[in-house]
């Protein structure tokens, strides 16, 4: 007796055949959940936040108490930009910003949660790419609403001493907008080192060690040390925010504004490009 395998279900395969794949904005949808999946996230965004206004608002206490007392020549070299973004304010912003990068990528390596990511999305470059554009898209936002929020409250409360600025300045337009853009600037720099390290304690001390030791071992007498110097990100922002009649950037080398702008751009591109490859190259 003969007996013959029941054909395929036309209906299953077809099925099978025509199931979508995951759409780009479903990737964006993942990405957001697993970023807000995670207990740091909250606590790095707040300290963010709070370390902007908390910092400027005693910065400019400070200098609306001790006005009577300045001189004419105190006063007439006084920056209230740097009370409005204070650079002890912004080493806090710094690491808690590049924590969230560091820790949107390594985590997933951690956990093993790549593995699953990747089984369900096998373009890696498409998963990776996602990943960056929820990260620096959410901290583009907190990055303008702590510095916004960190120059409107400052420039408030020197305001009592005619000493607080307009956003409508050219230098205070300028320091915001740095001050706003270096938050998902070295989020994504951590992205990149986490696509590199793949574990998250070793991916957050990698990015401090670069983000924030690099400008304190890197001198500006010679050449060399000088474009080094201007080309990490917290330099660039310190050129930035820096009004032109203090000169501290007018050494053998100086630092321009264009080159500022210039570094904020490209350092970004080059990790986030790293991750592409990192992620795309490298086995789970």
């Amino acid at each position: 007796m003969i007996t013959t395998a029941p054909a395929p279900s036309r209906i299953s395969v077809a099925a099978h055949v025509d199931e979508p794949g995951a759409r780009f904005r479903d990737l964006l949808g993942a990405e957001w959940i697993k970023l807000w999946s995670l207990r740091s996230t909250y606590a790095s965004l707040s300290l963010i936040i709070v370390s902007a206004i908390g910092f400027c608002v005693y910065a400019s206490l400070a200098d609306y108490r001790n006005w009577p007392s300045y001189g004419a020549d105190r006063r007439s070299f006084f920056d209230p930009i740097r009370d409005a973004f204070p650079q002890q304010a912004y080493l806090f912003v710094l690491l808690a910003a590049s924590s969230v990068g560091a820790t949107a990528v390594a985590s997933e390596y951690a956990t093993g949660l790549i593995r699953t990511s990747l089984a369900a999305v096998p373009a890696r470059r498409a998963l990776i790419a996602a990943k960056i554009m929820v990260v620096a898209g959410v901290m583009t936002i907190v990055g303008a609403i702590a510095a916004g929020s960190a120059f409107a409250i400052s420039q408030a409360i020197l305001s009592g001493r005619g000493a607080g600025w307009s956003i409508t300045h050219p230098y205070a337009l300028r320091a915001t907008a740095a001050s706003a853009l270096i938050v998902p600037v070295v989020s994504v720099v951590g992205m990149g080192i986490g696509a590199l390290v793949r574990n998250t304690a070793a991916t957050i001390v990698t990015t401090t060690a670069v983000l924030l030791l690099m400008p304190f071992m890197v001198g500006t007498n010679r050449h060399w040390e000088a474009v080094l110097n201007h080309s990490l990100p917290v330099m660039a922002w310190e050129r930035l925010i820096e009004l032109p009649q203090f000169a501290r950037f007018d050494g053998p080398y100086p630092a321009s504004v264009t080159g500022a702008w210039i570094v904020f751009g490209a350092w970004p591109l080059v990790a986030a490009a790293v991750a592409l490859i990192a992620v795309r190259r490298r086995d789970v």
